[in-house]
């Protein structure tokens, strides 16, 4: 059974205990996915409602984009813990030998990129996060504007945290090439995200002091 198949409490005593899983990686999704929550919830106050018909189908969009966003986050949010438990089932394996340090150290990359690749989506779905909060603050319920700014912050906050725990990897990671592409992909995004983030919350905030968009 997975994390989110438990009480929330389950999952806030696992992360605040003495084990190694779930750490700040998994942690870093599930904010994603609740950023995704909050987009969709806004989208499911505005769809359906005669005052909304002209952005129906832009709105239909964004929901249906949404969800899926929020079941990939979901998801990663117990991928975390199981690409951790890759690294640490590579760390124990015998190395008496020659032959036992070769495959120790092949299967220990091998990990260290499986775990990577767990924060480096979460990155990419985050940006995703972020994309639709920015046409849901134009297009959605104005009531639940400030949900869209709370929807932005969770989704810069999670896109940063995975990419710090990219990083973090990337540090044992010996494959130049591998290296490089990673920090290629998730540059942009960051740059991308974090003004898209700051741009919404603008708005927000000008909108809530009465100050319009």
């Amino acid at each position: 059974m997975g994390y989110l198949e438990e009480p929330l409490k389950t999952y806030s005593d696992a992360l605040a205990s003495g084990e190694a899983t779930p750490g700040g990686g998994s942690a870093a999704a599930l904010a994603g996915a609740l950023g995704a929550a909050l987009n969709s919830m806004v989208a499911n106050f505005t769809v359906g409602r005669e005052k909304f018909a002209g952005v129906e189908e832009d709105v239909q969009r964004l929901l249906a984009e949404s969800e899926r966003l929020r079941g990939e986050l979901e998801r990663l949010t117990q991928d975390d813990t199981e690409a951790y438990g890759q690294v640490v089932a590579a760390q124990k394996m015998p190395r008496e030998t020659d032959e036992q340090k070769a495959a120790r150290r092949t299967a220990m990359q091998d990990a260290l990129k499986a775990a990577a690749e767990v924060p480096r989506a979460v990155v990419r779905a985050c940006h995703g996060v972020l994309e639709v909060a920015g046409e849901m603050l134009e297009k959605g319920n104005p009531n639940l504007i400030t949900d869209v700014g709370v929807a932005a912050k969770f989704a810069l906050a999670a896109m940063e945290c995975a990419a710090l725990n990219v990083e973090i990897n990337l540090a044992y990671i010996k494959d130049e090439d591998y290296n490089a592409a990673c920090r290629r992909e998730i540059a942009p995004r960051l740059h991308a995200g974090t003004r898209l983030a700051g741009d919404v919350w603008e708005k927000v905030n000008r909108s809530v002091k009465g100050e319009g968009k």
